[in-house]
């Protein structure tokens, strides 16, 4: 399914265009679905948990971008994409941006500080995420 935002972006160099895969993409929200357990586990650390939480949307939106058969090799643009993939508005993704911003702080500067209500915020814009794409796929 081309959508014309998205084609812009595959103009521009920022998506690829490749045929959709129905498999790719249940495979990708079935990880999405274990890493949100993942992320809901007390036993784990804040850090564990946000990590886990973050793969999960971070599965699930490319789920999305592979069903209408686009690909990204940027993270963030995956998440900026769900504006046309799941028609979200700009207040729910910028929530999954700002945990990938996180994300990188961790990643690249060893810097992560998380509060618990952040945490189960994301968790439950995830499983928002994890249900909207399971809707598309059906």
């Amino acid at each position: 399914m081309s959508l014309p935002a998205l084609d812009n972006l595959v103009r521009i160099g920022q998506l690829k265009a490749e045929p959709r895969n129905v498999a790719e993409a249940r495979r990708m929200l079935a990880m999405a679905r274990t890493s949100l357990a993942d992320a809901r586990l007390a036993a784990l650390s804040p850090q564990g948990r946000f990590t886990s939480a973050y793969n999960a949307a971070h599965a699930a939106a490319l789920a999305a971008l592979r069903w209408h058969g686009y690909r990204s090799e940027n993270r963030y643009t995956v998440f900026q994409c769900l504006a046309h993939t799941l028609n979200w508005p700009a207040p729910r993704w910028r929530v999954l941006d700002a945990a990938h911003q996180k994300r990188n702080l961790a990643e690249y500067e060893g810097f992560l500080e998380v509060e618990e209500a952040a945490i189960a915020e994301l968790c439950a814009l995830v499983a928002d995420l994890i249900a909207d794409v399971a809707k598309l796929l059906e």
